[in-house]
């Protein structure tokens, strides 16, 4: 069973940055494609940012320029830097794994694990 454990999350004002990471516990964790997924209240999930086992990567036009997604594919761990952060990324955040062999495509439900989530608050 692939198991997912974000941590890094918390409060920040405007401005400001926060790095999320994920460990993730599978020795195939590089040929997985990798995301990052965040949900506020009220609001369906969205996908962030992601990276295929290739190194392509994708953002969300809002974030463009501000965050930066990446991964260490000797310490299974994956990562999301957050820089102008603004309270529109008030959110709580998970990061979610493929099954090998599966399109980087941005699509919730095609995800197979997810961790528990990690809360952001960001403040004006």
């Amino acid at each position: 069973q692939v198991q997912l454990a974000e941590s890094g999350g918390g409060s920040v004002q405007t401005g400001g940055s926060l790095r999320l990471s994920c460990a993730i516990s599978d020795s195939t964790y590089s040929r997985r494609c990798m995301a990052w997924f965040r949900q506020a209240p009220g609001k369906e999930r969205e996908a962030v940012a992601r990276i295929a086992s290739d190194g392509v990567i994708s953002y969300i036009e809002s974030v463009k320029g501000r965050f930066t997604i990446s991964r260490d594919n000797a310490k299974n761990t994956l990562y999301l830097q957050m820089d102008s952060m603004k309270p529109e990324d008030t959110a709580m955040y998970y990061c979610a794994a493929k099954r090998i062999g599966y399109s980087c495509s941005s699509s919730p439900v095609a995800f197979a694990y997810w961790g528990q989530g990690t809360p952001v608050t960001v403040s004006s």
